[in-house]
């Protein structure tokens, strides 16, 4: 954008000033942007708020799955929470960032006053801010079904954080190796079975010995529990969970930085 300068008093003396703007303004503007679009996508939506409210509701409402001593939302609750930030972080942001690839927005931005890692942080920042809506809806919906949490909130902020991170790597390795439709697919496939057996709803208890070996190591499965060690049972700092969220993290952004591919 060029700008001018001059006195008041004078007509038409004026001194162009061509330039970028501050980069903090520019990744500020462009995660307002990715904000917007991100909440009037239907199918987002329909992901981020839609299926883990009603999740939460039918579950929490009606005895369908053995969730074990007390309160079904107590269980359920932190799972919701977890999967609200996969729909958010991984599969969304996926989806989202594959078909801009596919038509070939992000090589244009990439030519932008943009650097590339600016783009990924407004990526991150629009996430968030998804993330605390969605947090807060989910939040007093539970509140209205009877949820009792306690435990360290550091704990659960930190979880949630790990959880963007980790989520946020492997949903932008997906989308910056795979075509749109393959990303489309295996977003929505994996979401699925993330869900099914990733400890949201039904407990890794229920599974045989052996699977719950594997699937306590997912990401999903990490973050469920430790929300659900910190706000359910009160545990203080859930190391384990947050040791594997952490490796995921670092694992999946490594792989998307060097793997990504912009066209």
């Amino acid at each position: 954008m060029t700008t001018t300068t001059g006195t008041p008093g004078d007509t038409g003396t004026y001194t162009p000033r061509p330039g970028a703007a501050p980069l903090g303004r520019m990744i500020a503007a462009q995660a307002v942007l990715e904000t917007k679009m991100l909440l009037r996508n239907g199918e987002q939506l329909l992901l981020t708020v839609v299926i883990p409210t009603l999740l939460l509701v039918l579950f929490s409402s009606v005895d369908i799955v053995d969730t074990g001593a007390g309160e079904a939302v107590d269980f359920l609750a932190p799972g919701i929470l977890a999967l609200a930030v996969m729909s958010t972080a991984f599969t969304g942001q996926a989806i989202a960032t594959g078909f801009e690839r596919r038509y070939g927005v992000l090589k244009r931005l990439a030519a932008s006053p943009l650097p590339r890692w600016a783009l990924m942080t407004a990526k991150t920042a629009s996430v968030l801010v998804t993330e605390v809506l969605q947090v807060a809806l989910l939040t007093v919906i539970a509140f209205a079904l009877g949820w009792s949490p306690h435990g360290n909130p550091a704990a659960v902020l930190l979880l949630l954080v790990l959880g963007t991170a980790a989520f946020s790597g492997l949903g932008l390795l997906m989308a910056g190796t795979l075509k749109a439709e393959a990303t489309l697919a295996a977003a929505n496939l994996v979401f699925l079975l993330l869900l099914v057996g990733g400890g949201v709803i039904v407990p890794l208890e229920k599974f045989p010995d052996a699977a719950q070996d594997v699937l306590g190591l997912l990401p999903i499965s990490a973050l469920s529990d430790g929300l659900r060690d910190v706000l359910q049972h009160g545990a203080s700092m859930p190391w384990g969970d947050l040791g594997i969220l952490a490796g995921w993290a670092v694992v999946g952004l490594a792989a998307a930085g060097k793997f990504f591919r912009w066209e």
